[in-house]
């Protein structure tokens, strides 16, 4: 189901915890398998599941809870922007309006192209640097302004 890479990854995550303590590892085992995979799957939350010893429900209720995992096909790139109250009040909305028009979609849809899927978001806790926009859940991008959308958009281009 996941490449020996990402099995040999997942090991040494559960190395981190004590001996019979294999399911705390269930957040970095899905992240994994979602690099891998691109989204996480019910076959791919079954495989985490029997994986770390937990009930496949467990795992599900994990993926389903937290943002960072999709559990549908998305783009290639995940904007997720922040539309907290102080992103709000710095101009998230204005900076959500102006990618999903220059995208063409909504919050929680894929472009047609599947090169970009557009998220909503809670706190990044970078509120200073407001409005701010995670890409692919790795990259903090800040003061997201129509110029720099357009050129966060070249870049992953």
């Amino acid at each position: 189901m996941l490449t020996t890479d990402s099995l040999k990854k997942i090991d040494r995550e559960i190395a981190k915890y004590p001996a019979g303590r294999k399911q705390s590892a269930v957040m970095a085992a899905l992240v994994i398998a979602q690099e891998e995979k691109g989204w996480l799957s019910g076959e791919v939350i079954a495989f985490i599941a029997a994986l770390l010893d937990m009930p496949p429900i467990a795992v599900y209720e994990v993926a389903s809870f937290y943002g960072m995992y999709d559990l549908q096909p998305s783009g290639k790139h995940r904007l997720t922007v922040c539309t907290n109250l102080p992103c709000r009040l710095s101009g998230a909305e204005d900076a959500a309006e102006y990618l999903k028009k220059k995208l063409g979609i909504g919050f929680g849809e894929t472009t047609p192209d599947g090169r970009f899927t557009l998220k909503e978001g809670e706190c990044m806790g970078a509120c200073g640097d407001a409005p701010v926009a995670l890409v692919d859940n790795r990259r903090l991008c800040c003061r997201m302004s129509p110029e720099e959308i357009d050129k966060l958009l070249r870049e992953l281009d």
